[in-house]
C-alpha cells in the first residue's frame, strides 16, 4: 500500500509516523513545499521574544532524523501544483530546479495546511512587514528588531497569535499597539464583555489597544514607518501583520474535491468525496463536538489528533474523528485566557436554552504566596443543565480550568455531574473546593432560582438602572452606595424598604449572594447580585463621592496619578511626552482629555512632562484608555527611569549637539525600554546642549552635556594686542601669557565660544561630543554629579553608559538609595571603571531577570 503525504507540520508528520507504525510494511512518502518539517509554529512568538533561545528548537525534527526514526521517505522543496484523482498522483514543482514532477498513490493524504493572509494594501511589502507562520518568519523579525533597534511595533491582528507577538514584542520592551476591525478582540473566541476586560487588563498593562480600526495602508520609504487606519495614522518601528489564516488549497480548484470557503470537507473518517483522498489539519473543516456542524479549527493540537486518527483508520482500526470544541489558552501580560466550547452568542444561535454565570474565585488558598483570582464565564443549557462553554481569564492556570472543562464537555456533562469531581487540592495548586466547581455552583444556585443576579453584559447595558447600589464589601468601597455590614444583619435593615430593587456589589460576588440570601428570608423581594461584582465591572453611583483608600492611592501614583490634596477623591494626571514635545493632533487629544475628564486646566512639570488637573479618581481609567486611543499613555512616577528632559539645544545659539534626538532616542531605549525594570529608587535623566547647564544635567542621577574641546596651534597665535579668543571666553579660562594665548584645561567648560574666534586660526577645535556626569540630585539633599574623565564622541557610546550607569543602579544599588548615594557608597573610581567597561553589558540578562527592589524607595 503506497501512502502519499502532501504536508509536512503537524498532521501531515504525525499521519505519516502512526501510519509506519502501525503498519511497518506501508510505504509512505511525504512531500512539503518547505525546507524543514515538524517545526513549532505555535513557539514562533516565543522565539521573537527571547524565551527560546535559538533557531534549532523550533524545529521538533529535521527530515533526515524524522526519516531515520520512522522510515517515511521525506521530500523537501516540492510544491503540489495538481492533483489529478482519475489516474490517483499528485503534480508537484521542485523548487529546487524548476522541474514538473508526478507522484502517484494508493492513498493520499492532504495536509497542507494554511498560510497567513497577507492584505492588498500599499506598502505591505515594505522592510519591516512581517506575518508569523514559519520559522524564517520568527527569525526574520527577531534579527530585524535586533538591528534596527525597533522600539514601536503595530500588531494588525487581535487574535491568538497576534496577541502572543504582542506580549511578547511588550516584554522586549517594546511600545505595541494591537489593531483588530472587529468590535473587540478575539472576535468568536470570547463573548463581548470578556474580551472587554482583557482589552482594558492589556491596556493597563502598557499594551495599547484599538478595535474597530482597519489597516489602509503601511506607511514608509526604505522601511515601514508606521500604518495608515480608518483611525488615523499610528507611528511604528515595524508592522506584524495576522489578521488570519488562508488554507492553502487553491492547488485543488479543479480536482472536484469538494471544499466550504477554501477548507476541504471531510468525514469522520477524515475522507473527502474523491476515492482514496483523506485531509487533515488546518485545510480541512472537520465538525464542532456540540452541535454537529462543520467549523474550521485551524490549531496545532487538532492536527495533530486528526492525523494521528487518520493514521489508524488507514492501518483498518475502526476510529472517528468527533470533532473539535475550539479549545485555546493564550498567555498575556499578567493573565492568561483560556475557552472551550461554545460561546454564549454561539449557543444561542444553535438554539440552546442558554444560561450563563460570571464567577469570580481564588485560583488556588488564598494566604497562598501569589494567590490570584479567575473570572470564569460558564455557559450551560437551563432545560438539561448540559455544560456548553467555559471562558477563563486570570493569572493563573487557566489552562487547567479550560482542560477539565473540556474533558466535562467531551463526557456530555451536566452541571450536577461536576459537583463532587475528586479534583486534586493542595494550597499551591487549587482552593479545596476547585474554582471550576465553585462556578458550576454559583451556575445552579442561578438557574434554579437561589441566587438572582445581573450580567456585567446587563449591566454595561444599563439594567441596573432605577436600582439601589448595596455596597457589601468588608469596608466601604463604593462611592455614594448605600453600605451594609453582612456581618450585623440579623433582620430588616433600616434604610431598605422590602420591595425597593437593591443592586447587591461586593468585591467578588460571594458575600453580594450571602445578603441576598439573608435579605430573603426578612422578606426582601428584589434583591439582584451583579456576578463578577467590582472584580470585573466597574461599579458607580451617580453623584457618589468618597475618600480614596491609601491602598489605592499608592496604586494609582503608580500609573502617573497624584493625588491633589486639596481634594478627597481627584488626581493629576501625568501625560507623557517626547522631552515636552507632542504633535498638534496630540495637543487636541489631551486639551480635549481635560476637559471630559478633569478640570480642563493643564499644567507643565519641570520635567516637562503635562499634568491634567484634578481627575476624579473615578475618570482613571476612563481617561487612560482615551489617552490611549491616541498613542499616549501616564506614568512618569516610581521607582524606575523617569521622562527624559533637555534644553532646546537645536535651536539655542549655543547649543552644541542636537538635544531632541538625543533625548528622544533616550526616552524610548530607557523610559519605554526599561518601563517594567524596578531600581532602588528614581533615575532622572537631563541632557543639556552646552555648558550653560539650563536644565542642570549635573543636578540629575546622570546628566549629559554638549562638548566642543578647543585646541591651540601656538605656532598660528601672532600675541595680538586684543586677542578675540581671550574676548569671547565667557568663563575667563582663555588669557594672554607671554604674549601667546592660553587656555587651562582644567578649568575651561568646553563651551566652543573661542573656537574659530581668531583670524589667524590659532584656536580650533581637538574634539567634539559629549561629556557625562553622574550622581546628581536636587530636591532635600543636593547633590553635584560628577563627570566622566572621557569625552564621548558618538551617540553610541553615551547610549552604551547610560544604560550601564542603568544597570550598575539595579545590580549594586540598596533598594531605597539614590544613584548619588550609590556612588559615593561604591567610590567614584570604581564606578566610572565599570561605566567605562563592558561587564556591565555582559551580565545585563541576568541583572534584569533578578527579582530585585520589588519595593523601591521612590515617594512621588
Amino acid at each position: 500500500m503506497k501512502t502519499l503525504v502532501i504536508g509536512g507540520v503537524a498532521a501531515g508528520t504525525k499521519a505519516a509516523a502512526k501510519l509506519k507504525r502501525e503498519d511497518r510494511s506501508a510505504e509512505v512518502t511525504l512531500l512539503t513545499k518547505s525546507r524543514e518539517i515538524s517545526y513549532a509554529g505555535c513557539g514562533l512568538p516565543y522565539y521573537v521574544g527571547g524565551l527560546i533561545e535559538t533557531e534549532e528548537e523550533l524545529i521538533v525534527n529535521t527530515p533526515e532524523k524524522f526519516a531515520g526514526l520512522t522510515g517515511v521517505q521525506v521530500l523537501t522543496g516540492r510544491e503540489a501544483v495538481g492533483l489529478d484523482p482519475e489516474r490517483k498522483s499528485v503534480h508537484v514543482k521542485n523548487l529546487d530546479d524548476g522541474t514538473e514532477e508526478e507522484y502517484t498513490y494508493d492513498n493520499l493524504i492532504l495536509a497542507v495546511g494554511a498560510s497567513a493572509i497577507v492584505p492588498d494594501v500599499p506598502g505591505i511589502r515594505l522592510p519591516g512587514v512581517f506575518q508569523m507562520r514559519t520559522p524564517e518568519d520568527a527569525q526574520n523579525m527577531r534579527s530585524y528588531m535586533e538591528e534596527h533597534e525597533v522600539r514601536r511595533a503595530v500588531v494588525a491582528g487581535g487574535g491568538f497569535i497576534g496577541l502572543e507577538i504582542a506580549e511578547n514584542l511588550h516584554a522586549k520592551g517594546i511600545a505595541v499597539t494591537v489593531i483588530d476591525m472587529a468590535p473587540q478582540i478575539m472576535p468568536n473566541v470570547l463573548d463581548p464583555e470578556m474580551a472587554a476586560y482583557a482589552k482594558r487588563h492589556l491596556q493597563k498593562k502598557g499594551i495599547r489597544i484599538q478595535t474597530g480600526t482597519a489597516l489602509k495602508a503601511v506607511l514608509g520609504g526604505e522601511k515601514a514607518s508606521g500604518i495608515q487606519t480608518d483611525q488615523g495614522t499610528i507611528q511604528s518601528d515595524m508592522v506584524v501583520v495576522s489578521i488570519g489564516i488562508r488554507p492553502n488549497t487553491a492547488f485543488l480548484k479543479d480536482s472536484g474535491i469538494k471544499m466550504d470557503r477554501g477548507t476541504i470537507v471531510v468525514d469522520g473518517q477524515m475522507r473527502t468525496n474523491l476515492p482514496d483522498v483523506y485531509a487533515a489539519g488546518d485545510c480541512v473543516v472537520v465538525k464542532n463536538r456540540i452541535t454537529g456542524k462543520p467549523q474550521w479549527s485551524a490549531m496545532g493540537s487538532s492536527a495533530n489528533y486528526e492525523g494521528r486518527t487518520l493514521a489508524q483508520i488507514l492501518a483498518g482500526k475502526e476510529k472517528n474523528y468527533p470533532g473539535v470544541l475550539g479549545t485555546g489558552v493564550v498567555k498575556l501580560p499578567g493573565m492568561n485566557v483560556g475557552r472551550t466550547g461554545l460561546t454564549e452568542v454561539q449557543a444561542k444561535e444553535a438554539g440552546y436554552d442558554v444560561e450563563t454565570v460570571l464567577a469570580v474565585t481564588d485560583d488556588k488558598a488564598h494566604y497562598y504566596p501569589d494567590a490570584d483570582s479567575f473570572a470564569t464565564k460558564m455557559i450551560a443549557d437551563r432545560t438539561t443543565h448540559k455544560l456548553l462553554g467555559i471562558q477563563v481569564l486570570g493569572a493563573g492556570a487557566a489552562d487547567k480550568m479550560t482542560d477539565i472543562a473540556a474533558t466535562a464537555i467531551a463526557m456530555d456533562a451536566r452541571l450536577e455531574d461536576l459537583e463532587n469531581l475528586d479534583l486534586a487540592y493542595a494550597p499551591p495548586f487549587s482552593t479545596a473546593i476547585h474554582p471550576l466547581v465553585q462556578a458550576a455552583y454559583i451556575l445552579e444556585n442561578k438557574i434554579s432560582g437561589e441566587m438572582v443576579s445581573m450580567t456585567p453584559a446587563e449591566y454595561a447595558e444599563g439594567k441596573a438602572k432605577g436600582y439601589k447600589v448595596v455596597d457589601v464589601c468588608p469596608n466601604p468601597q463604593i462611592a455614594g452606595a448605600f453600605y451594609v455590614n453582612l456581618s450585623s444583619v440579623n433582620g430588616p435593615i433600616d434604610g431598605l424598604d422590602k420591595d425597593e430593587k437593591l443592586l447587591l456589589v461586593c468585591l467578588k460576588g460571594k458575600r453580594s449572594y450571602f445578603l441576598q440570601n439573608r435579605l430573603k428570608a426578612y422578606g426582601y423581594t428584589n434583591t439582584v447580585v451583579l456576578e463578577g461584582a467590582q472584580y470585573f465591572n466597574d461599579v458607580k453611583v451617580e453623584g457618589g463621592k468618597f475618600k480614596v483608600s491609601p491602598e489605592d492611592i499608592t496604586r494609582v501614583k503608580a500609573l502617573g496619578f497624584l493625588q491633589d490634596k486639596r481634594t478627597e477623591d481627584c488626581f493629576n494626571a501625568r501625560v507623557i511626552t517626547r522631552n515636552g514635545k507632542i504633535t498638534a493632533e496630540e495637543s487636541r487629544v489631551i486639551a480635549e482629555a481635560a476637559e471630559k475628564f478633569g478640570s480642563g486646566e493643564i499644567t507643565m512639570t519641570s520635567r516637562l512632562t503635562i499634568e491634567i488637573q484634578k481627575v476624579p479618581y473615578a475618570n482613571i481609567e476612563p481617561l487612560r484608555e482615551f489617552l490611549a486611543d491616541a498613542g499616549l499613555e501616564t506614568g512618569g512616577t516610581g521607582s524606575k527611569v523617569r521622562p527624559v528632559v533637555s534644553c532646546k539645544g537645536t535651536t539655542c545659539q549655543y547649543g552644541l549637539i542636537d538635544t531632541f534626538h538625543l533625548s528622544e532616542v533616550i526616552h524610548e531605549r530607557f523610559y519605554h525600554g526599561y518601563n517594567q525594570v524596578k531600581l532602588p529608587h528614581k533615575f532622572k535623566i537631563a541632557v543639556g546642549g552646552c555648558p550653560n547647564n539650563c536644565v542642570k544635567p549635573d543636578l540629575n542621577d546622570l546628566g549629559i552635556i554638549g562638548q566642543r574641546v578647543p585646541a591651540v596651534d601656538l605656532s598660528r597665535c601672532r600675541g595680538c594686542k586684543v586677542c578675540q579668543v581671550e574676548n569671547n571666553c565667557p568663563i575667563h579660562v582663555a588669557r594672554m601669557e607671554d604674549g601667546k594665548i592660553r587656555i587651562d584645561g582644567s578649568q575651561c567648560n568646553h563651551c566652543g565660544r573661542c573656537v574659530g574666534k581668531c583670524p589667524f586660526g590659532a584656536v580650533n577645535t581637538e574634539t567634539e561630543g559629549y561629556r557625562v556626569y553622574i550622581g546628581g540630585r536636587w530636591g532635600k539633599k543636593v547633590a553635584h554629579g560628577r563627570a566622566l574623565e572621557r569625552v564621548f564622541t558618538s551617540e553610541e557610546e553615551v547610549l552604551d553608559v547610560v544604560e550601564k550607569a542603568i544597570l550598575l543602579f539595579r545590580e549594586q544599588g540598596i533598594t531605597g538609595e539614590r544613584f548619588a548615594d550609590t556612588i559615593e557608597r561604591l567610590g567614584f573610581e570604581n564606578v566610572q571603571s565599570q561605566l567605562l567597561s563592558d561587564e556591565l553589558l555582559e551580565r545585563k540578562q541576568e541583572n534584569l531577570a533578578a527579582q530585585k527592589h520589588l519595593k523601591g524607595g521612590a515617594t512621588c
